[in-house]
């Protein structure tokens, strides 16, 4: 493992420890006050500067994200709410959603509320307000790497209606300025199920500010609706805040580099000395992303969120065929890293990368 700089071998570590957590550790807590009284917590911190708050009880979502003390995300006036405060109807899930650097919406629905057939659907899902089962601390030595991680299993289920069985595993390695997140999506039960998932990454000030540019490799732009239309040109760039901000919103549809992977980042060159938050998919299984773009006062955010189709209501996404659906049994499987870029040259160097995928994908 790498430590400031240098490599070490475990016994080399092990010389000069008393015990791991020394240098990188995961802490397991549970919230006292107010909404969040009972939610359980796990702090990661693994010795690169890199530290970020899992929440069992909030579908193994993740809300607290800071680098060398360097807060990454933007978090919502809720702060965070058990989820028994959650209310399914309308836009009612604003009223518990903690923003943060991940709330996974779905699973069986998302995007605007309204009916599809008989059902009544709210925004953005169920599955950030379903506690997480069967949750294991998996924090281990591998050869010469120290794995910090943990895992569990969400199901969203209905008597007569849709199974779906959600297992995660977050990880990051002692050393390491990234984590990654794997999901396996399973239909457990015998009939086909909608499968919408939307990974909800919130950036926030101090890393979002007018400096901030996003970059990603997109090979063609969706705008949402007719505002963001009229603002396609300045889709990757960001102002201070404005007063009564109309948020927009973009659909890329991403491309991928040799290996399959789509890349995108939020960079801020003016802040301590270049910095970026990047993320990793598979466009595999996340074809597209989805950016969300709130320059409101008080509301101050871009979402960068991987997502396996269009944020529609449910209704809307099955009339125009693009409704995913998981057959009985089917697995999908879903991988998302995300770290941190530090410094102008790795800055350069991911802005390299992506401008080569997308020209190779244009051909």
């Amino acid at each position: 493992m790498k430590i400031n700089g240098k490599e070490y071998s475990r016994r080399e570590i092990e010389k000069r420890i008393g015990n791991v957590n020394q240098i990188g550790n995961t802490v397991h807590y549970e919230l006292t006050e107010g909404r969040s009284k009972g939610v359980r917590a796990v702090e990661f911190n693994n010795g690169s500067g890199l530290s970020f708050t899992v929440l069992p009880d909030r579908g193994l979502d993740i809300v607290h994200c800071t680098y060398n003390g360097i807060n990454l995300v933007y978090q919502t006036p809720n702060g965070v709410a058990h989820p028994s405060f959650y209310e399914p109807h309308g836009p009612s899930w604003l009223k518990t959603f903690f923003g943060g650097l991940l709330t996974t919406c779905g699973l069986t629905y998302f995007g605007a509320p309204g009916k599809d057939g008989e059902e009544e659907l709210g925004l953005h899902g169920r599955y950030s307000t379903l506690p997480a089962s069967r949750v294991q601390d998996r924090s281990r030595w591998e050869k010469d790497r120290y794995i910090l991680e943990i895992s569990g299993t969400v199901e969203e289920s209905t008597l007569f209606g849709n199974k779906l069985r959600l297992t995660r595993s977050i990880s990051t390695e002692i050393g390491k300025r990234s984590l990654s997140l794997r999901d396996s999506v399973e239909n457990y039960g015998f009939s086909a199920s909608p499968f919408t998932i939307l990974y909800h990454i919130n950036i926030g000030f101090p890393l979002l500010d007018e400096s901030s540019e996003l970059v990603l490799t997109s090979k063609e732009i969706e705008p949402y609706d007719d505002g963001s239309k009229d603002n396609l040109e300045n889709w990757s760039r960001f102002s201070l805040p404005v007063k009564d901000f109309k948020e927009q919103n973009f659909l890329h549809t991403m491309a991928g580099d040799s290996e399959g992977y789509a890349h995108a980042a939020l960079l801020n060159r003016e802040l301590a000395g270049g910095l970026g938050l990047f993320i990793r998919t598979s466009i595999d299984s996340l074809p597209f992303i989805s950016e969300w773009k709130q320059m409101g006062e008080g509301d101050y955010v871009v979402g960068i969120e991987p997502c396996n189709t269009k944020i529609e209501n449910r209704a809307l996404l099955r009339e125009h065929g693009r409704l995913p659906l998981l057959e009985p049994g089917e697995k999908e499987e879903l991988t998302v890293e995300i770290g941190v870029l530090e410094g102008e040259e790795e800055i350069e160097d991911f802005i390299k990368k992506l401008k080569d995928t997308v020209a190779s994908c244009r051909g």
